[in-house]
């Protein structure tokens, strides 16, 4: 008799426990407090590359597998239409023509677009290159 009561006692007050405390007994994904996702697109996919100078100062870029570097005055927008997904690990260098430190943040505003956008950072020594990797994976060093 003593058996099923203590039991029932048990069960009763787990119960009550977690109805009154229900952060305690649910269980949550990673998704629910792990931010966004990181930016990647489909492996050989063509990227357009939207550069944004929001700087102060003049900014130089350049896809170092041959092109010459281009500048980009504050405050430019300059689209990049020739990335290809297909490329091994394709990267772009950028810097400031002063020698500051600068940020990049990168977005994905639709399917088949990458925006990286520049500001200035007291961050030393800053964000020098966008490296775009051939299983779509998007890193900034």
């Amino acid at each position: 008799m003593f058996k099923p009561l203590s039991f029932a006692l048990v069960a009763a007050t787990v119960l009550v426990a977690s109805i009154n405390n229900p952060s305690a007994t649910l269980a949550r994904t990673c998704a629910s407090k792990c931010g966004s996702h990181p930016i990647q697109f489909t492996p050989g996919q063509h990227i357009r590359v939207e550069v944004i100078n929001s700087t102060p100062n003049l900014i130089k870029i350049q896809k170092p597998s041959g092109t010459d570097a281009i500048s980009l005055s504050p405050g430019q927008k300059l689209n990049l239409e020739q990335i290809e997904g297909t490329e091994p690990n394709t990267s772009l260098i950028f810097w400031s023509e002063k020698g500051l430190s600068l940020q990049a943040i990168v977005s994905k505003p639709n399917f088949g677009t990458l925006r990286l956008e520049l500001h200035p950072t007291w961050r030393s020594p800053g964000d020098r290159s966008l490296y775009i990797m051939d299983d779509g994976r998007i890193n900034v060093f």
